[in-house]
């Protein structure tokens, strides 16, 4: 069953602005922090978009934090770091959850996917009376495929439904066919109980009907269309007059 706005499992954050030292300081000189009071989320699917450094990756990480999630990606039972480099924004954020618990989850990360890989490769190697960890990515070594191979095959393998989902630029590792594929997974995902929260960079992830979609920009935070997004435009005079375009780049 479709998740609603009573049910969904985050159903907004609220950064604790009077707690915060200092807005001249990472993170909290980021944009999106600095314009940052409530942000309530679609129970099927948001997305944070918007040019680089205006802290979408931030923001994404101090989401998935505060929800329990290792830094670097996986379920809520991952505990690995090879480097910590995260924020403490998730100390800053609360989160406002709905009734229901989510029975699956996951955070996936594009630029920590190889400490993952590595880290249940290692799990694996382990005694244990249980069935390997990657069986449930589709019983093949992440390290012995692709990038975007592996990447795929661990959102069409471990996400189970019922679960909150946690994507930081998921087209950074897969084809344009890929991304399409990947809307009809979380298509499916939705139908079956799940929400999703995704940063991204690619007009044909932000697609999915009926979503949330939160641009961040130096001049604050705003819920817009496909449509109106930078990253849709910009595409769209691209491949309209690419000629033109192109005449004006190299110039």
């Amino acid at each position: 069953m479709m998740l609603d706005h009573e049910n969904q499992y985050i159903r907004s954050l609220y950064l604790k602005r009077e707690q915060i030292p200092s807005f001249d300081t990472f993170p909290f000189n980021l944009p999106v922090i600095k314009n940052l009071q409530e942000l309530s989320l679609h129970p099927y699917v948001t997305y944070i978009v918007g040019e680089n450094g205006m802290g979408k990756s931030t923001l994404l990480e101090g989401i998935a934090i505060a929800m329990g999630f290792n830094p670097e990606g996986g379920t809520l039972n991952f505990n690995f770091s090879n480097y910590d480099s995260h924020s403490n924004l998730d100390e800053y954020l609360r989160l406002v959850k709905g009734v229901n618990k989510p029975k699956d989850s996951f955070f996936l990360r594009a630029e920590t996917f190889y400490n993952l890989a590595t880290n249940i490769e290692e799990l694996d190697q382990e005694p244990s009376c249980g069935p390997k960890i990657i069986e449930s990515f589709g019983g093949k070594s992440l390290h012995e495929q692709s990038h975007g191979e592996s990447f795929f095959a661990a959102f069409i393998n471990r996400f189970q439904g019922k679960g909150i989902y946690i994507l930081d630029e998921p087209e950074a590792a897969l084809s344009p066919l890929r991304q399409m594929s990947m809307l009809a997974r979380i298509n499916e995902l939705v139908n079956e109980g799940s929400q999703f929260i995704i940063s991204t960079h690619s007009p044909i992830i932000m697609a999915y009907p009926d979503a949330k979609i939160i641009q961040l920009t130096e001049e604050g935070i705003s819920t817009t269309t496909l449509e109106d997004t930078g990253h849709y435009s910009i595409m769209k005079q691209f491949f309209e007059d690419k000629d033109r375009l192109l005449h004006h780049l190299f110039r």
